[in-house]
């Protein structure tokens, strides 16, 4: 048994490109941009590095999500890896991209990371918690 899963948030590439397949179902086409954090053999700083993930979204929701996604738009994904080859100019060429399932957006519609406000920070005083004493009596079994 094999398992085909993969999940990932991050920043879209790009705007969405809606093409529709000789059979006529929908293919909508985009870019997420995953950060991978790991540190700087030279400096030993932590810093991120983008990894650029191509994704796939297939028939009637294509065409709904070709209206709401935009470039910048951070979203979470959940699908299925998949491998596709080709031949160009006499090259053998391969890919792996994302067959998404679900798509879910974590920057509100029409709003982009840059223009939302930071979220305000409060010290809140957490009172301590009361001491309680268990006797062996006290356990049910």
């Amino acid at each position: 048994m094999s398992i085909n899963k993969v999940m990932i948030t991050g920043n879209l590439t790009r705007d969405p490109e809606l093409r529709t397949l000789p059979s006529g179902t929908s293919v909508l086409s985009f870019g997420v941009a995953v950060n991978d954090r790991r540190r700087n053999s030279s400096t030993g700083d932590w810093e991120d590095y983008a990894n650029f993930v191509d994704c796939s979204l297939f028939g009637a929701r294509a065409d709904a999500l070709s209206k709401i996604l935009t470039k910048g738009m951070k979203v979470a994904i959940e699908g299925k890896l998949r491998y596709s080859s080709w031949e160009k100019d006499g090259q053998r060429r391969s890919k792996i991209d994302i067959n998404v399932d679900e798509i879910e957006f974590l920057t509100p519609r029409n709003n982009t990371e840059a223009s939302t406000p930071p979220p305000v920070q409060r010290e809140v005083e957490i009172p301590p918690a009361p001491e309680i004493t268990i006797y062996d009596e006290d356990i049910p079994f």
